[in-house]
């Protein structure tokens, strides 16, 4: 009986587009490639289903190809059982579409997850995310004990150590290529007078190469931000996406507000939300205004785009925008 990942499933070239070199700049991936190029950088977010079928997760990426660069696949988001994210990012590089797996250190132990990472090495996988991981007690079973052998920084020294040395920790060599682009979360801040970015500083010590942010729907404070990071010298080396949404009503805005540790989600937000007729198209109208704000920001690599409950909304406003792909402000071309 033949699966999926059967090694004589007829192959669509596409399926190759994590593996392939790009001679020009030595990438082993499109993230990493248009990371260095001074491109205006677009991600996206999907969950994988909690079905055996990944058809419509498919479709939903296949909808966004073309529009982003990669896709990040979640890793049991909200804590909630999903299809693995190994498992979904595989089918996606199959379907052409080119992943970010995301990987907690919420439900491995460092053996697991130095088997998580040999695995995607070995399916084509190349732009990893690096995460905590939410809350067990948060999700839909809570008495869920988590495990937290390593945090997210020794992850990614982890990670690190065996793409540099193809060696496991244990001494271990490992063969076969591991070529991995290494990525972490972050927190944006509207920085105080003093302010350094030592959780930043600690990741890019510790292999990271690009970050995601959480929800920041505040550009003056990403503005402000960014070019703090720029006068310590940390966004030039450190390329930054900021977390942005399409949000769908002012009561989503406000959960976001009041649940999300770290969302940056203004009161004026909140307010044309509230106080517009339809709801859901100003909240793709916001995220247009702020995908083309976030590119003329010096010191922003790009944004990455979650909309959980309003997936539809991504590509639509992605395309309004017409940033994606565009020159960074303040960027030269690699």
């Amino acid at each position: 009986m033949r699966g999926v990942l059967h090694s004589q499933l007829r192959r669509d070239p596409r399926m190759d587009l994590a593996t392939k070199e790009h001679s020009s700049s030595s990438a082993i991936s499109e993230l990493q490639k248009h990371l260095r190029d001074g491109s205006f950088v677009i991600t996206a977010e999907l969950s994988p289903p909690v079905s055996t079928d990944p058809a419509e997760f498919i479709d939903h990426a296949l909808a966004l190809r073309g529009l982003v660069t990669a896709i990040n696949v979640t890793d049991g988001a909200g804590s909630r059982a999903h299809m693995s994210s190994l498992a979904a990012a595989h089918f996606l590089v199959r379907s052409g579409v080119e992943p970010v797996l995301q990987i907690t250190c919420r439900d491995r132990n460092r053996i697991a997850l130095q088997a998580e990472l040999l695995g995607a090495a070995a399916l084509g996988i190349r732009n990893i995310l690096a995460l905590r991981g939410d809350d067990p007690t948060l999700g839909d079973q809570p008495d869920t004990k988590p495990v937290f052998d390593l945090d997210t920084t020794a992850l990614l020294a982890t990670a690190q150590r065996m793409r540099s040395e193809h060696r496991l920790p244990s001494g271990t060599e490992i063969k076969g290529a591991v070529r991995f682009v290494l990525g972490a979360a972050e927190l944006p801040v509207d920085p105080a007078d003093g302010w350094r970015p030592n959780g930043l500083l600690s990741k890019m010590e510790a292999g990271a190469e690009f970050i995601q942010t959480q929800f920041c729907m505040d550009p003056d404070a990403v503005r402000r931000y960014a070019a703090r990071l720029l006068e310590l010298g940390v966004a030039q080396k450190l390329p930054i996406l900021i977390g942005i949404a399409p949000i769908p009503s002012a009561r989503s805005a406000r959960w976001m507000k009041e649940k999300l540790f770290g969302a940056m989600i203004p009161d004026r937000i909140v307010d044309r939300l509230e106080r517009a007729a339809d709801p859901k198209a100003e909240g793709r109208r916001i995220c247009v205004e702020l995908l083309q704000q976030l590119a003329e920001t010096p010191g922003v690599a790009g944004a990455h785009v979650m909309a959980p409950a309003f997936h539809s909304a991504i590509g639509p406003v992605i395309e309004a925008s017409r940033v994606a792909g565009t020159k960074r402000a303040g960027a030269r071309r690699g």
